[in-house]
């Protein structure tokens, strides 16, 4: 697979997150709204351990906000 190292906004943390991740994850996370969106569709067992803490955290921090 094509890894890229590559920065992606997450609007609810307000900051660019680092990931490694392929071209077609690059793709699938644009097609899905962002990454926001996509970490919210994916279930938290489908996703790498450091994937799924940022998971917990856009939850926590859209929860605060409410």
């Amino acid at each position: 697979p094509n890894i890229q190292q590559t920065s992606l906004l997450s609007d609810t943390l307000g900051r660019m997150v680092r990931l490694k991740i392929s071209t077609n994850g690059i793709r699938t996370v644009e097609k899905n709204g962002g990454l926001d969106a996509y970490l919210m569709k994916t279930p938290t067992a489908d996703l790498d351990p450091a994937v799924a803490r940022i998971k917990r955290q856009i939850i926590k921090k859209a929860a605060a906000s409410n």
